[in-house]
């Protein structure tokens, strides 16, 4: 059995991108005339944590409870990217050691790491390589996210530093409301009118999806 899993941080992140992924590597399928609509293909069991940051580990999260459960010996566990699953060395050596523990492989679509057919083998030298393609990762976003806080910090200390502006704001933010509260229309639709991404939709929309407080 074939096993996928997606997460994304945010709600207003989509699972889009991963999707394709998956899709291409023969793993889901496109539902024709549904939006953003995709199916696992025959003998693929799919797990989707939405909105779920990177900071909880993944053993812990829900949908890979629900995955644990439903999880065989000889199943393979797939992800589109490595860092959907796991963001640091610790979290994928536990990972590794739940799916060796149960007989499970591990497998990434994309990315350094795409070419190991099984990253919970047992042997020094996919250990070796995952330690350090992992290890220098880390460094990379450690990295950007501290150049990213001094140049936030000079921005502010100059008065600068104002923030994005949200794509979406005041009348036209209403117009987006109210349309989707009162007209049901879909999240794609009122990208394509007002010209923005369905992210910025979504952001607009806080306290009307499922999942998102008020």
């Amino acid at each position: 059995m074939r096993i996928v899993y997606s997460r994304v941080s945010t709600a207003a992140q989509s699972l889009l991108r991963q999707r394709r992924i998956l899709t291409e590597a023969g793993l889901l399928v496109r539902t024709e005339g549904v939006a953003e609509g995709f199916r696992p293909a025959d003998g693929v069991l799919l797990f989707e944590d939405p909105a779920t940051t990177s900071k909880i580990p993944a053993l812990e999260r829900p949908a890979f409870g629900h995955l644990a459960a439903a999880a065989h010996p000889r199943d393979v566990l797939t992800v589109s990217e490595l860092f959907r699953l796991c963001r640091d060395l610790v979290d994928i050596h536990n990972v590794r050691n739940w799916c060796a523990a149960r007989g499970v492989a591990l497998r990434v679509l994309s990315g350094p790491l795409s070419s190991f057919h099984d990253l919970a083998a047992n042997d020094a030298t996919t250990a070796l390589i995952i330690n350090v393609l992992t290890a220098v990762g880390q460094f990379q976003r450690d990295l950007q996210n501290e150049l990213t806080a001094e140049g936030i910090a000079a921005a502010e200390a100059e008065g600068r530093y104002r923030g994005r502006p949200p794509a979406l704001d005041g009348t036209r933010r209403e117009e987006v409301r109210a349309a989707f509260r009162e007209e049901g229309t879909s999240i794609a639709a009122l990208a394509r009118t007002h010209g923005v991404s369905r992210a910025a939709v979504r952001t607009a929309l806080a306290g009307l999806l499922p999942g998102q407080p008020a």
